[in-house]
């Protein structure tokens, strides 16, 4: 008898054993990616007193959404994985996404400007900015918001007739959504339409997204999340100038990860939308650490939350910033990072993806709260995502 060969059996058995730990199993990785949501949605909920959140997470085209708190407190009708939330900001992603579809209809050009589809405009010093200028907020800075006195169409045209810029046009990014407003306005106008039909009837279809609009029905009234202030005033948005091209978008959960699972792999998309859809993720210009798309922002991979923090600060929301050109456009030439937040008076979102790891995250609530809090939240899930935690 050979006393090593039951030891070696014995070593053999403990080595498998230790590896077999030290490999995580599917449902270990989903029971650690749902506790880190559960965390980060529970944490957010009783810190700025939520009253009920959808987050969506994809990794390796496995998509799960999970859902917390009330969609309105008036009845406590929980919420779900149907409930529609306001969007607020990452509509200008759908904007940016309608015109690119534009331009490869070989309806409308980004170079074009905007006085060739508004007469009104002609000769203005706004009509000095492309339809590009206008999409990626370097038009040379136009405000964040229309004033208060600019109600109606006319008045609308008068104000971006008489606008004076106070930079040349590709040399300063502002945000703003007038810019990228006129752009959704513009695009309607390319493609014989209107911008809420255009989404509604052409876009939203071609990205298999069927519980989202601009114009909520009467028959997904029902579904409707309340909103509500920083003070639980309950709100809803109600309109505003070029609102719908620029923060106009209601949606769900489930709708909104497919559209990021459509931004990861764009591959699985039918022709003319899926080069739409490639042709936002170009990168046109740089400023304060991140580059700026048509509708989304973009961060070289891995991303340190404080780069995060940074390009979405309200320094970057409200202030002038230089631009540079990327010239030509291209892009991303490594590992990126897209995203782009979102806010209404009742609402917040917060969406991001990173194409080389296929990981993304959808995250939606029916109160504002602050930015920073949904940013570092959704670092924390997308770092497990990136673990391997799908």
């Amino acid at each position: 008898m050979n006393p090593a060969a039951p030891a070696c059996g014995i070593w053999a058995v403990l080595v498998l054993a230790v590896c077999c730990a030290a490999v995580p199993t599917r449902a270990q990785e989903g029971a650690d990616i749902r506790k880190t949501v559960d965390d980060a949605a529970g944490s957010l909920m009783a810190a700025h007193d939520v009253p009920g959140m959808a987050i969506a997470v994809t990794a390796g085209a496995r998509s799960r959404i999970f859902t917390y708190g009330v969609a309105t407190r008036e009845t406590d009708a929980p919420v779900t994985e149907g409930t529609l939330f306001e969007i607020g900001s990452v509509s200008k992603t759908f904007t940016a996404t309608l015109a690119s579809l534009a331009e490869v209809q070989g309806k409308m050009s980004l170079g074009d400007h905007p006085g060739r589809y508004v007469p009104e405009l002609r000769g203005a010093p706004v009509d000095k900015a492309s339809l590009l200028h206008l999409g990626t907020y370097t038009a040379g800075g136009l405000p964040l918001q229309f004033p208060d006195t600019v109600r109606t169409d006319k008045e609308t045209k008068v104000y971006l007739r008489t606008w004076k810029p106070d930079a040349a046009p590709g040399t300063q990014r502002r945000y703003s959504n007038p810019s990228i407003g006129l752009l959704g306005h513009v695009t309607g106008v390319a493609l014989g339409s209107d911008y809420a039909t255009a989404v509604e009837a052409d876009l939203f279809p071609r990205l298999g997204m069927s519980q989202s609009y601009v114009r909520v029905p009467k028959s997904a009234m029902g579904s409707y999340a309340q909103g509500y202030t920083k003070d639980d005033k309950p709100i809803r948005i109600t309109g505003g100038m070029f609102g719908a091209e620029a923060y106009g978008v209601r949606s769900t959960a489930g709708d909104m990860i497919r559209f990021v699972e459509a931004n990861i792999t764009p591959e699985v998309l039918d022709g003319e939308i899926r080069r739409a859809v490639e042709n936002t993720h170009i990168g046109f210009f740089r400023t304060a650490g991140m580059t700026q798309g048509l509708g989304w922002e973009q961060y070289p991979y891995p991303v340190s939350l404080e780069s995060l923090l940074a390009g979405n600060s309200t320094q970057m929301i409200w202030e002038p910033n230089p631009a540079t050109e990327i010239v030509p456009p291209r892009k991303p030439e490594g590992p990126t990072l897209f995203n782009k937040t979102g806010s209404t008076n009742g609402f917040s979102a917060y969406v991001a993806f990173f194409p080389d790891k296929k990981i993304g995250l959808v995250m939606l609530a029916n109160k504002n709260f602050p930015i920073p809090a949904r940013i570092k939240a959704a670092h924390r899930i997308l770092e497990q995502l990136a673990r391997g935690g799908d």
